[in-house]
């Protein structure tokens, strides 16, 4: 029981190791595309502003 106990306890650290490393290169290619949506969405509010002030302009020009 002891060595079952030794053997589990040295496995622990090497394997939770690989669990670590797979974990992080899988979670690598998902922050990528996270930070280009989060891009997309900055980009797409500034143009929704731009466009929102152009109009403000032309209803300012009307007048």
């Amino acid at each position: 029981m002891d060595s079952l106990l030794y053997t589990v306890a040295i496995l622990a650290c090497p394997v939770g190791m690989g669990a670590m490393m797979w974990m992080m290169m899988r979670g690598q290619g998902k922050s990528s595309s996270s930070g280009q949506s989060e891009q997309v969405q900055q980009l797409r509010s500034e143009i929704d502003e731009l466009k929102a002030e152009r109009e403000s302009r032309r209803a300012e020009g009307s007048r």
